[in-house]
């Protein structure tokens, strides 16, 4: 039995762009690299959101795309925003090709203003009825090691994005009488992960202005809540294994060295690492009118690796 460790080397941070996480694979930096959107398609849940038009930043690879085609599968047109052009107009061609109703937005949110401004021109083509706040970057730094450029740097890519997103997007669903905010956190919001130690604070403060924002929208008929990812399979994650296996002299195929990787790496009461289809599921669920009694509410989507109840 090989040893997994409990987090990558920092070579592995090399050769994956020093962007890793067990939570979003959001923009096109790193979405393209990292997690590949399953081209399988799940069934449809009949989540009602036929001409609802959503929103969905760092949509151009990973959990994002995920999300804009469960959200487009589900009847919605969708916006599939990225840093870069090309992955989002292909992101954006595929939810078409599959027959959904898709539009693209470019903008890099870690910028000054840029929130602002990508809400501003999707507007200008049609009401935003859900906002989908996915885009955050992330490195790997310990307490110690993180500069204040750093601890800038995430705060205002991982939160001031979402603020400025959220405060062009809600008036109009408050004119309309309806609307959705759903903003994806990480597992390590109640439980900090010292390797990422200002992308962990960034995210719990984000989850934490989700629910003032929820309380703040109170009889509205908009509704805010979090979708906090575990240890999301991607194909930068599975390339990691799969060499790290292959230079040991094994040579099993993923699906048999999955449960043992799972068990070390990121033990869990479901026993496998989770798909970006996954957090899509519940983000389209949460972004539905079946979800009209569920705001100020932070959804696990960990297979159980939080070993906590949320009161």
């Amino acid at each position: 039995m090989q040893t997994w460790p409990d987090s990558p080397r920092p070579d592995d941070h090399e050769r994956l762009g020093r962007r890793f996480s067990d939570a979003v694979g959001c923009d096109d930096g790193v979405g393209d690299e990292l997690a590949q959107h399953d081209d399988r398609m799940p069934e449809v849940m009949d989540l009602q959101l036929n001409g609802k038009r959503a929103l969905v930043t760092g949509s151009s690879g990973g959990i994002g795309a995920a999300i804009a085609h469960r959200l487009a599968q589900e009847g919605a047109t969708v916006v599939v925003h990225g840093r870069r052009s090309g992955p989002a107009h292909e992101v954006a061609a595929e939810i078409r090709r599959r027959g959904g109703q898709s539009e693209t937005a470019i903008a890099d949110l870690s910028e000054p203003g840029a929130a602002e401004r990508l809400v501003t021109e999707v507007l200008a083509g049609g009401p935003i009825d859900i906002l989908i706040a996915n885009a955050g970057p992330f490195s790997e730094h310990r307490f110690f090691e993180a500069t204040d450029e750093d601890w800038t740097s995430s705060f205002a890519a991982n939160v001031l994005s979402a603020v400025g997103c959220i405060r062009l997007a809600v008036p109009g669903m408050r004119e309309r009488g309806w609307g959705r905010v759903v903003t994806v956190g990480t597992r390590a919001v109640p439980t900090p992960l010292p390797n990422m130690v200002e992308y962990s604070a960034a995210k719990a403060a984000l989850t934490n202005a989700t629910g003032a924002l929820a309380q703040e929208l109170s009889g509205t008929g908009i509704t805010a809540n979090v979708v906090s990812p575990g240890v999301i399979l991607t194909e930068g994650l599975r390339t990691m294994f799969t060499d790290r296996a292959a230079a040991a002299g094994d040579d099993r195929e993923w699906s048999d060295l999955e449960p043992e990787i799972t068990t070390s790496y990121a033990p869990n009461l479901v026993g496998r690492l989770g798909r970006p289809d996954d957090i899509a599921a519940a983000v389209a669920f949460l972004a539905s009118p079946l979800a009209d009694y569920i705001t100020g509410s932070v959804l696990r989507v960990d297979g159980g690796i939080t070993k906590t109840i949320n009161p």
